[in-house]
């Protein structure tokens, strides 16, 4: 994270260049290890839309944000136990609902499976109702591990953040790198990915923020070389807690922008 956005720019095409090659010598044991990220278990409970109050923020994203079996709500419980812990009063929003007992709001927007350009198809229909002032930006994983044109995911990362800040222009939205993954070559593409994720934050303005999720996991935080275990989740709750306290304003209503209109002068009555 820390490396001249121009060596990233010139390792990124190297990189990428490399996974293509390293996949076509081994597609088939990298098509066997390269799932894309699942659905949850039946053990995780669905609720009805829930409006704990305060401050509006949208967990956006995969499985990673939906929560994987046996772990269902994923990052979601313990920065739910963060945030209340320390006294904000904030309302999870999204027309997913998941997660068990000790969450204490259960929605949010993370779909299993799913792509960047599948969440930008929805981003219209999502944000009227869900007027989130934060979002929180997990996504991409499922680009890289179905092969999907990854050389573009980075750009297909920009467009999402320009459609998310057409959708909600105030909102703070905060967009994590990708965690590791235990496959060779799915790491390799994980590391390319991340590294142009710096530069497309950086080029989106004052209210979009990088989130290193990637430096705070090891792959001996992953369940299955892809999802991260309880304790991997834990470590994910505190990167997303800790950036939003460094954000200001993430974690405050938005101030209204109306003025009212100053009064005229008074007249003297004649």
């Amino acid at each position: 994270m820390n490396t001249a956005l121009s060596r990233r720019e010139a390792l990124l095409g190297a990189t990428f260049a490399a996974a293509g090659l390293l996949l076509g010598a081994n597609s088939a044991s990298a098509s066997a290890a390269s799932p894309s990220l699942a659905s949850p278990s039946a053990a995780s409970r669905s609720v009805g839309p829930e409006s704990a109050g305060g401050v509006r923020v949208m967990p956006l994203g995969d499985s990673l944000t939906d929560g994987f079996t046996p772990y269902p709500g994923g990052y979601r419980v313990g920065l739910w136990q963060r945030l209340t812990a320390d006294g904000h009063t904030v309302d999870f929003v999204g027309s997913q609902s998941n997660g068990p007992a000790e969450l204490g709001d259960h929605d949010h927007e993370g779909h299993s499976g799913w792509r960047i350009d599948q969440l930008d198809a929805n981003i219209d229909a999502w944000f009227p109702p869900a007027d989130p002032r934060t979002v929180l930006l997990l996504i991409g994983t499922n680009d890289l591990n179905q092969n999907h044109d990854i050389a573009h995911a980075p750009d297909r990362l920009a467009r999402l953040i320009d459609h998310i800040r057409a959708a909600a222009p105030r909102c703070e939205l905060l967009v994590a790198t990708v965690p590791p993954q235990s496959n060779a070559t799915l790491e390799s593409r994980v590391r390319a990915y991340n590294a142009a994720i710096p530069q497309v934050v950086a080029a989106k303005g004052p209210q979009t923020h990088l989130v290193a999720m990637y430096d705070a996991l090891t792959t001996a935080d992953l369940a299955d070389g892809i999802h991260p275990t309880q304790a991997g989740y834990a470590k994910m709750a505190a990167v997303w807690y800790e950036a939003l306290r460094a954000v200001p304003g993430s974690l405050e209503p938005l101030r209204s922008t109306t003025r009212s209109r100053p009064s005229g002068p008074s007249r003297a009555r004649s």
